[in-house]
């Protein structure tokens, strides 16, 4: 996100989102062919990859790339991070995905989490002092908006698509568990990157232009960072796992994302946390934690409330049996006299 944010002055985001994951998906393509993955056979497999495509590679990109145009890394990345939730709400919805109190209780905390990472602590708290009021929107906005005013400030909001972001990778996270039914899951997300960037250039060859010409060396090597890196390895990862595993506790790993940012921003440019940076990152490692062990975390306190109840018996059961020694001793004591 931050190598992506120093690029963009100089080119147009379009063009770079293309350029982020069409090579990118001829890289992974390349390391599948190595590893011996199958190809991808079927119209059905072809068409459940375009749509991938459509959908995770081109909106996702797309949103991402003008998103970043209107808004600030910290807050983009605090947008796009939010997609955990879209994704286990689709996955209890499509495959009855177990979340329970300790999934929704990290997801929760992951969110918080982020904000206090990405969002400028002025904004932070700001909230809990003021709170929010939305009383005087109209008044700030010139008094009543019409209709088709509004849809087009929320197209040229970098918030508003910076969400359709978030949203669209949701979608295509929950799309891989039905892609992998027809095609090798690496392979396919090497050619919905593919196909999903060749629509970005398209599109930017139309509207857009300079798309290179202003770009200098340290762009490309930002560039080449964020393809090889953010999208042929970390797509391939991602999407291999997700074809399979926990679709909750894995997009909760992007909660990681600004922590990493964190760390090699104080590494390499001697950025310090804030307090409230420094809570958010706490938020956020309990949030994995309770995302990821929410099942142990059920099935142990279960354990300690059948153990409580089981003590319990025993000690009724203790005093009955003491209760009858005593009766019977004094049915002994008056029989005797």
């Amino acid at each position: 996100m931050v190598a992506m944010k120093g690029v963009i002055p100089h080119t147009t985001p379009l063009f770079m989102a293309g350029l982020r994951i069409f090579p990118a998906g001829i890289l992974i393509l390349i390391v599948g062919a190595l590893m011996g993955r199958p190809l991808v056979k079927g119209w059905l497999a072809w068409l459940w990859i375009a749509l991938f495509g459509l959908v995770d590679g081109t909106l996702f990109q797309g949103f991402l790339a003008s998103g970043l145009m209107r808004t600030s890394a910290g807050l983009g990345s605090v947008m796009i991070d939010s997609q955990p939730l879209a994704v286990a709400l689709l996955s209890l919805w499509l495959f009855q995905e177990h979340i329970g109190l300790w999934g929704w209780l990290g997801l929760g905390l992951g969110v918080a989490g982020i904000s206090c990472i990405g969002l400028p602590n002025e904004l932070i708290l700001g909230l809990f002092t003021n709170g929010i009021d939305f009383s005087n929107y109209s008044d700030l906005m010139g008094g009543d908006i019409p209709p088709l005013r509004i849809l087009n400030s929320l197209f040229e909001s970098g918030e508003w698509l910076m969400l359709l972001a978030a949203l669209s990778m949701a979608v295509g996270t929950v799309m891989i568990r039905f892609v992998s039914k027809h095609a090798d899951p690496v392979m396919a997300t090497g050619w919905h990157m593919i196909l999903g960037g060749l629509p970005l250039w398209g599109i930017s060859a139309v509207t857009e232009t300079q798309q290179w010409s202003n770009l200098i060396p340290s762009d490309w090597i930002a560039l080449s960072y964020a393809t090889i890196f953010g999208s042929a390895i970390a797509y391939g990862l991602f999407f291999y796992f997700a074809s399979s595993g926990s679709l909750t506790s894995l997009s909760s790993l992007t909660f990681l994302t600004p922590i990493f940012a964190l760390f090699f921003g104080n590494l390499l440019l001697n950025e310090t946390l804030t307090p409230i940076q420094w809570g958010g990152v706490g938020l956020t490692l309990i949030s994995i934690y309770l995302i990821n062990q929410r099942d142990n975390l059920k099935r142990g306190f279960e354990g300690l409330r059948v153990w409580g109840s089981q003590m319990e018996a025993v000690e009724v059961g203790e005093v009955k049996e003491v209760g009858e020694v005593i009766e019977v001793r004094e049915k002994l004591k008056i029989i005797k006299s």
